[in-house]
């Protein structure tokens, strides 16, 4: 049996190999790929050409971004008050743009400021959970949705129609497995039987141990849910959808700003790139999908007709705001909460909630 430092050596060992490989994706997409594809020079000119209207326009656009985030972390864990869920969001989203499994530590950054806010572990758990599979429904769902915007238009690509059969398989499984465990007790603790034993053979393939506890974790989640869900299913659905349709849109409106026109990439062709994407880069390849996320809309949107200047041009906007201004802002709220935790520290009460 390995030894702690033997394991904690394994650990760091796949830490750096995760970022290496995570080094080589964005250099090799910034620095081969970008600049082959497209002539820099001219992909400056097109941002540069951009109006102030045009400017300000994105710019409001990129902050109700942000602030969609907020909101459904808000129907998640009633109590938490906008400027908590700021707060919270910012910080989570810098460390998942920033860092090799980024959004593992960005969910263990949101559990420590609930709790500082006196927030049960329960409520925390159940909050996170639910953002989490909402946000997932939405994302494996929206392939599904713009093939069939496509196909009415005559346009659907086999790349997108691949996307949306593995979006409906997930989204069918996930919708399936969460349906079974608000059902009944009994099956939710089948449920957390089954995913256990799954989990725990594809953790001994990389020498962990078995999860152990996840029938009864998956019994008091069906427990806390059903009463929030009942309550709040539809703030969070609106919610969800909303920041999915914002992201979209600051990718629309980018790149008509750069000079993508509808005649060259239609609005419908523009969600599906964006929905293949978004579902491609879950793959915890690179923090926030860096490179990842530009290689394939660039890819996807000259395909589809976009002039390659203009299109790398509307990407890379969409990317600064969407991705790169969130890390400076993430990191003053982080900072902001750290400082006030250390001369504030929790108390012993929690937040109720319903």
């Amino acid at each position: 049996m390995p030894t702690s430092e033997q394991s904690g050596g394994v650990r760091g060992g796949r830490r750096g190999l995760r970022a290496l490989i995570s080094l080589v994706v964005v250099v090799g997409v910034f620095a081969g790929v970008l600049p082959r594809v497209a002539d820099l020079s001219e992909v400056w000119a097109a941002v540069r050409a951009m109006t102030g209207t045009e400017v300000a326009t994105l710019v409001v656009l990129a902050a109700w971004n942000l602030v969609s985030y907020w909101l459904v972390q808000l129907s998640a864990l009633p109590g938490l008050g906008l400027w908590r869920a700021g707060m919270a969001s910012q910080s989570a989203t810098a460390l998942a743009n920033t860092l090799p499994a980024g959004a593992a530590v960005g969910l263990g950054i949101n559990y420590a400021m609930y709790a500082s806010w006196g927030f049960a572990r329960s409520t925390i758990t159940r909050s996170l959970l639910l953002s989490g599979l909402w946000n997932n429904f939405v994302k494996v769902g929206m392939p599904l949705v713009a093939l069939a915007l496509l196909a009415l238009q005559g346009d659907a690509s086999v790349a997108l129609l691949v996307a949306a059969l593995v979006g409906v398989g997930l989204l069918v499984v996930a919708l399936g497995t969460f349906g079974l465990m608000l059902r009944s007790e009994r099956l939710a603790r089948r449920v957390g039987a089954v995913l256990a034993t799954l989990v725990s053979r594809l953790r001994r393939l990389v020498s962990r141990g078995p999860v152990s506890g996840w029938a009864d974790a998956a019994a008091r989640f069906r427990a806390d849910t059903v009463g929030l869900l009942r309550d709040r299913w539809g703030a969070l659905t609106l919610t969800t959808l909303v920041s999915h349709l914002t992201l979209y849109l600051l990718l629309l409106v980018a790149l008509r700003h750069v000079g993508v026109s509808d005649d060259e990439v239609g609005w419908a062709e523009v969600l599906g790139a964006f929905a293949f994407v978004r579902l491609i880069s879950a793959l915890p390849i690179t923090p926030g999908g860096l490179g990842v996320v530009e290689l394939g809309l660039v890819a996807a949107l000259v395909v589809a007709g976009g002039a390659r200047e203009a299109v790398v041009a509307g990407v890379l906007v969409y990317r600064v705001l969407s991705y790169l201004v969130p890390i400076p802002l993430g990191l003053v709220t982080y900072l902001a909460w750290t400082r006030r935790s250390r001369s504030h520290p929790p108390g012993a009460a929690t937040v109720s909630s319903t």
